[in-house]
């Protein structure tokens, strides 16, 4: 399965958040957390944006987008 990692400025465009907003919605729970590529690197699987951009065009609460960002980083550890 073909899995695309999306850097910062991609995820930007996708979702129309600036950096600083990300960030924010990383600590608010309301974002998935990065993934390391490398030492000064970091990406967002693509299918993870897509489904937050999803869940905001949806209408979802932020406690619904919570309970599905926990989902997508649990879907993460199992994949592994």
């Amino acid at each position: 399965m073909l899995q695309t990692i999306f850097r910062l400025p991609a995820v930007k465009a996708e979702s129309g958040y600036s950096r600083s907003t990300i960030y924010l919605r990383i600590s608010q729970g309301l974002w998935t957390k990065q993934v390391s590529l490398g030492p000064r690197c970091v990406g967002w699987p693509a299918h993870e944006v897509a489904a937050l951009n999803a869940a905001r065009i949806a209408g979802k609460t932020d406690e619904e987008i919570r309970a599905l960002v926990v989902k997508l980083q649990a879907a993460r550890k199992a994949a592994a």
